[in-house]
């Protein structure tokens, strides 16, 4: 589906960057206008927002590490009969690491500007792109550990009859009817 896409915006940009057959172009004015070229940018990061969602709604990422853990702690909370002081401190967690995140990838985001910009010169800096690089995915990489961490703090604020329980609600059983298999084992 990707590829799809990528392909379709491949050949539209082509199809919208050739001159039209015999005709002269004018060198002085852009053939695409200014506010084509902003909205074609956005209608792309729009895309890529969408796919991300469809994935993480759809489970195509399968892995363990892409689980929003404390979120579905939260959600099972009365089936974990969690206590009150256990969901304070998950809500605190989940919203301390969502913070993080967001300055993070706002930060991500601007670096990516920067190499862009860098990158449109004539001539490359490279070991400044590369510098910018190797910062940007560092941000990432301490994203993801900030990430472990607080799932892992999310974890033992359970107590170990909880734990085993949430692990048991996350295995996936054949539904009856249609029913959510989690809904089938609650008291």
């Amino acid at each position: 589906m990707r590829k799809l896409i990528l392909a379709g915006a491949l050949g539209f940009g082509l199809i919208l960057n050739m001159p039209a057959y015999g005709a002269e172009t004018e060198r002085s004015k852009p053939l695409i206008p200014e506010e084509l070229g902003d909205a074609w940018e956005r209608l792309q990061r729009a895309l890529q927002e969408w796919s991300g969602q469809i994935r993480e709604r759809f489970g195509t990422r399968d892995s363990r590490e892409d689980r929003p853990m404390i979120s579905l702690i939260l959600k099972y909370k009365d089936y974990l009969r969690l206590t009150g002081e256990q969901v304070t401190k998950l809500e605190q967690l989940r919203d301390n690491y969502q913070r993080q995140s967001i300055r993070t990838e706002a930060d991500a985001r601007i670096i990516d500007l920067d190499v862009a910009a860098l990158l449109d010169k004539p001539t490359v800096d490279v070991p400044k792109v590369e510098q910018k690089i190797r910062e940007v995915e560092k941000m990432r990489a301490d994203l993801r550990i900030a990430r472990v961490r607080a799932v892992e703090q999310a974890k033992a604020l359970l107590t170990a009859e909880q734990r085993k329980k949430f692990y048991e609600s996350l295995e996936p059983r054949p539904s009856r009817s249609g029913q959510n298999p989690s809904t089938e084992r609650e008291p």
